[in-house]
């Protein structure tokens, strides 16, 4: 077996006894980062490898209504946090996430009004770093990481698409033969939920694809995971004139079937939504 050469860097920090905070801002009814924001927040993430967030704070502007907006801000901590923790910083077992929506001392500047702010401390402490060979950072992301960058970005796929798109969930995975959502692509529904009453104009079709099955005729299995997720909005509130859902079987594979791999496999068996309406 081919011995890979791991290399150690130590870093030693020396400890702040002030606690910080950084602002991180949002467009309107955004829950995503502005772009500005995002690069000040790589920046901190570099230079503050050993930092501890023990509270977050959600904030939004005085545009629609206090229960709208107490959720907005609730998203805006969970995409923080959910950045924060994929980047490697500690967040506190016990940390604090408070959303204001609108019961705070709000500023005559409504950009400064969107954000969210999250108190740090430095932890003293080193820092051991392992700086892996070619061969061993081109290995596969675990499924959690997949599933948790994709539900960071379906807010932004959902505001670009237009009327017809399909919008492609590769992370939904459903237990063997069944359309049972297996507990780790769980956010990645609620996002969809969430999308869903943010934008309540919006009108999709659920369109459930499976992989393997050479027969077209049998369209059961996307059928009933289709159906999965159609019933999860409507048993959470989303009205059923706006939704949909139908099941292809594999009758639109992107990979022709039988697939030459499992990466081939995975792209097949997916979840679309379909916009109808915005």
């Amino acid at each position: 077996m081919k011995s890979i050469i791991h290399l150690l860097l130590v870093l030693f920090v020396v400890p702040l006894s002030a606690q910080e905070k950084l602002d991180v801002f949002f467009d309107f009814n955004k829950s995503n980062p502005n772009s500005n924001s995002i690069e000040v927040l790589n920046q901190w993430i570099k230079q503050n490898a050993t930092a501890e967030v023990y509270k977050m704070e959600g904030y939004c502007d005085t545009v629609d209504s206090k229960t709208y907006n107490l959720k907005l801000a609730e998203r805006r901590i969970h995409t923080i946090e959910a950045i924060l923790k994929l980047n490697k910083i500690k967040v506190s077992d016990k940390v604090e996430r408070i959303p204001f929506g609108e019961d705070f001392n709000f500023s005559l500047n409504q950009d400064e009004n969107r954000k969210v702010s999250f108190m740090y401390r430095i932890l003293d402490e080193p820092i051991i770093e392992t700086l892996l060979t070619i061969e061993e950072k081109s290995k596969e992301e675990s499924t959690v990481e997949k599933i948790e960058k994709e539900r960071i970005s379906l807010l932004d796929k959902f505001e670009k698409a237009k009327i017809g798109d399909r919008i492609v969930i590769n992370n939904i995975h459903f237990q063997f033969n069944s359309e049972i959502i297996i507990p780790e692509s769980e956010p990645l529904v609620e996002q969809l939920l969430f999308v869903m009453e943010l934008n309540p104009d919006l009108e999709i079709k659920v369109l459930g694809h499976i992989c393997c099955n050479p027969d077209p005729k049998d369209t059961k299995l996307s059928y009933r995971r289709a159906l999965k997720i159609f019933n999860y909005l409507r048993d959470n509130g989303i009205q059923l004139r706006r939704l949909a859902y139908k099941g292809f079987g594999s009758n639109e594979p992107v990979y022709p079937i039988p697939e030459k791999n499992e990466e081939e496999k995975i792209v097949n068996r997916r979840v679309e939504i379909e916009i109808v309406r915005k």
